[in-house]
């Protein structure tokens, strides 16, 4: 399906949100701007906000503010590919997470229930299995 730049097709921010894929459901692009980490043309857009071609939004990601201007409007799922064509993306590149964060942000070590501390040995190996992974 060929992408129409010229379609006079009105689309929730949200829906379009969702369809670009910057956010995996509706809900979450719901959330994102309802919580105010959605801008359109420098302004806090609701989710129920109309977007047009040539619309400048700009999406809280975390640490990472994505600034992506709408070039093509659609509110149906479209394949990846034909995703990263709705937009033209200014943003720029993601920061990169020091070690303290990105330890932070791992999940911690599984242990079977009711096995107690771990010993000695087990802590040697978790972390020489954690620095192994850092690298």
């Amino acid at each position: 399906m060929p992408l129409d730049p010229n379609q006079d097709l009105e689309v929730r921010l949200d829906k379009w949100l969702q369809v670009a894929r910057m956010f995996k459901t509706r809900s979450q692009a719901t959330r994102a701007c309802s919580l105010g980490r959605v801008e359109v043309n420098g302004e806090t857009a609701k989710p129920h906000r109309r977007v047009s071609i040539g619309d400048r939004i700009e999406v809280e990601k975390g640490d990472w503010t994505r600034i992506l201007e709408v070039k093509v409007l659609r509110d149906k799922p479209v394949r990846k590919e034909e995703a990263a064509e709705l937009f033209e993306d200014h943003s720029p590149p993601p920061p990169k997470l020091d070690p303290m964060e990105r330890l932070m942000r791992a999940k911690p070590a599984r242990r079977e229930r009711g096995a107690g501390r771990p010993t000695k040995k087990q802590r040697r190996e978790i972390e020489k299995f954690r620095s192994s992974a850092d690298d």
